[in-house]
């Protein structure tokens, strides 16, 4: 029986997977190698990178609009500039390599090692300029990068990577520093991920990609959605506000993760700041044209419509079935609140503003929160005003990370309009179950070392004192006790003796009384040796005491049949003492006081 041809989607999956593996593992074998270049080196490599994206910056935004249909030709030049321009300013004299940075008080020296291979997923919405950034940041750090394409953004991201490849190889770079998947499907950008040769992971994408990123078992960099509100205060620069608002929110059509999703206006300038709306070419809609946009924009899942995301404001009216002015460059659904019950609260990723009044900025403060907890945690707000104190208290309130001020939120949370780090990463902090909330930079892909000198001495418990360092006197030893002769010792046994009827008249040559049993200072006379053995009765040979004794020293006393005498201070070594004891030949001199 023939087995059946596998389906073509599980063919695609699986040379998917192998070519991630395959990526990998050149990739691995690139960093090391570019792992030992040193800064200047690094640097040529990036110079020449960036003004190979520069020269190519028009026509790859051109490409990545032809190919996936989001936003606009002009803003993506833009955005491709600001990657391989103002990113590669940023990065320039960056150093990434060796010793980085010193603190002389502390006596602290910092060393940059590279964290290794980059998993970097980019996406379809900004497809060519997150691939510039991704690549730029990753070789800055002397790691290796694989890309790994959109599915809907291959040919335009593969065509950032060959461009920047050939300058890279070109400038010194090593065959593998850059690489990019051609067959992509979502299981090899999985195995990519988890492959034991990546190191770290930059993610960025829709929620699905970026919960994948951080199950994959390697530190990750990922963004969450946006849902970006825009708050203008009574003391705003209404039509200064409003410009911004609309600026970030029609740039590329909507399509960066922190453009405005929402207006929150305080109710003593609502009617101006309308006003001033529709002279910038928003659109208010009525109810009937809420309903009629959500059903074309809005999933059941409460996601956007992936054929109307980065569209022109009357591109969606018209795929809704309204008619707006041929004009209109922004749709405004005035909300009630926020949540599933109004669909048009989500992130967008279009020209369609949801609108809010507040009565002031307390309540503003308390919107603004609603709407970054429906699907913009830790990510990007904007607050419009010349209040200071409200500033600092929206700073001080807000679950986002990146409150830009007086400025389009698509424009300064990126540094393009800020002092903000260039990015086209933004973490968005534990509030948005990311790893950091900083703008993703070369830094991140670095790991430091660090040479600690001592500048604190250790304590050491069994010294008195230590340099800064007051430990407590260890008790003070007693005195030794003077001795008592053995005259004198005799005497008192003697005494003692005789009280309980013993005569210590007649005495032995030991100097113990004949009649009397031996007392216990003459017991005592047999010594212990070495180990606590016992050599033998003590005896009057008249052959001097040694005070050494060896193996050797035994063997001879044995074989000549003759005894040892020792002093009760001998040294006897083991293999004497074991051998002596064996065949009893010590015999310990009488101690003679």
């Amino acid at each position: 029986m023939t087995q059946a041809a596998a389906p073509p989607q599980t063919d695609r999956d699986l040379a998917s997977i192998a070519e991630a593996r395959a990526l990998a593992r050149r990739a691995k074998h690139a960093w090391l190698e570019l792992a030992e270049f040193n800064q200047e080196k690094i640097d040529a490599i990036i110079d020449a990178m960036a003004a190979a994206a520069t020269t190519q910056a028009e026509a790859l935004a051109q490409l990545a609009v032809d190919e996936t249909g989001y936003g606009v030709v002009a803003d993506k030049v833009q955005k491709n500039l600001f990657s391989s321009q103002k990113v590669y300013a940023f990065i320039k004299g960056m150093k990434t390599v060796g010793v980085i940075a010193r603190d002389e008080d502390r006596r602290v020296i910092e060393i940059a090692e590279p964290f290794g291979v980059v998993a970097a997923v980019v996406p379809s919405t900004n497809p060519t300029s997150t691939a510039i950034y991704k690549i730029l940041i990753s070789l800055k750090a002397r790691c290796s990068v694989v890309l790994s394409p959109h599915p809907a953004a291959v040919k335009c991201i593969t065509r950032v990577a060959e461009v920047m490849n050939e300058a890279a190889l070109r400038a010194g770079a090593p065959q593998g520093a850059i690489s990019w998947m051609t067959t992509v499907t979502l299981e090899g950008t999985q195995e990519l991920m988890k492959h034991r040769d990546v190191a770290v992971i930059l993610a960025t994408g829709g929620m699905g990609l970026v919960r994948a990123a951080y199950s994959a078992g390697k530190p990750a960099y990922g963004v969450g959605p946006g849902n970006a509100p825009a708050y203008i205060e009574r003391s705003a620069n209404v039509k200064k506000a409003v410009r911004d608002v609309v600026t970030g929110k029609t740039f590329d059509n909507g399509v960066l993760c922190s453009s405005e999703n929402s207006v929150v206006v305080d109710e003593a300038i609502a009617e101006e700041v309308k006003r001033e709306l529709v002279a910038n070419g928003a659109y208010f809609m009525n109810k009937a044209e809420m309903e009629a946009i959500t059903r074309v924009l809005v999933s059941p899942q409460r996601l956007p419509n992936p054929a109307l995301v980065g569209k022109p404001a009357t591109y969606i009216a018209n795929k809704a079935g309204i008619t707006v002015p041929e004009e209109t460059r922004v749709l405004i659904a005035p909300l009630d609140g926020v949540g599933r019950d109004y669909p048009l609260s989500i992130e967008k990723l279009c020209p369609v503003l949801s609108f809010y009044v507040v009565k002031d900025w307390r309540e503003g403060c308390e919107r603004c929160k609603q709407i970054l907890r429906y699907g913009g945690m830790g990510h990007t707000m904007s607050i419009h005003s010349q209040n200071d104190q409200i500033i600092l208290e929206f700073g001080l309130k807000k679950p986002a990370f990146r409150i830009v001020v007086n400025t389009p939120t698509t424009h300064g949370s990126i540094g393009l309009t800020t002092g903000l780090d260039p990015a086209m990463t933004l973490g968005c902090g534990g509030y948005g179950g990311n790893i950091t909330s900083d703008n993703i930079s070369p830094r991140h892909l670095l790991i430091m070392k660090r040479l600690a000198y001592e500048i604190t001495p250790a304590a050491n418990r069994f010294e008195r004192a230590v340099t800064g360092i007051n430990l407590p006197a260890a008790p003070a030893r007693p005195a030794p006790q003077a001795g008592i002769s053995a005259g004198a010792l005799t005497q008192r046994i003697d005494h003692f003796l005789g009280s309980r009827g013993y005569r210590g008249d007649a005495r032995t040559a030991d100097g113990r009384s004949a009649d009397l049993p031996p007392s216990p200072a003459s017991a005592d006379r047999r010594s212990l040796g070495v180990g606590g053995q016992v050599f033998g009765e003590s005896t009057s040979t008249g052959q001097k005491p040694l005070e050494f004794v060896c193996e050797e020293d035994v063997r001879v006393a044995i074989q000549s049949g003759r005894k040892l005498v020792v002093s009760e201070r001998a040294i006897v070594t083991p293999a004497a003492r074991d051998l002596g004891e064996q065949h009893r030949v010590f015999t310990v001199a009488p101690w003679r006081g």
